[in-house]
């Protein structure tokens, strides 16, 4: 059996709804529009009952990274800063696409009106 990569292991314990939140909100406007979009796509979808086990723990595992305050690239480094970030994020994307749907698109989209 394969063993996940580290970003994956124990994303249940590193990933919290409290600690998300909160720093999607402080990043929201230094990230852009296109990273928290990503982010709520995967919360979402994680939300969801029909969403299964090995597609949550994909995005619980993205954004424990995501909301880990240690980045490959630092957050506050200039234009850069959440290029890594983005990366991790659409690469879960990519591999829960078929549960990121209509639903959980308008939800997002009713949040980033809200925000942006």
């Amino acid at each position: 059996m394969q063993t996940l990569p580290v970003i994956y292991q124990n994303a249940g314990q590193r990933y919290s709804a409290p600690r998300f939140r909160p720093k999607l909100a402080r990043a929201a406007l230094a990230a852009g529009r296109e990273v928290v979009e990503k982010a709520l796509w995967l919360y979402f979808a994680a939300q969801r009952p029909e969403t299964p086990r090995w597609a949550k723990a994909t995005v619980y595992g993205a954004l424990a990274y995501f909301i880990l305050p240690l980045d490959a690239i630092p957050d506050l480094a200039p234009l850069a800063g959440y290029t890594d970030d983005l990366g991790v994020l659409a690469l879960a994307v990519g591999t829960i696409a078929r549960y990121i749907d209509g639903p959980v698109k308008a939800q997002t989209s009713r949040v980033l009106a809200r925000w942006f």
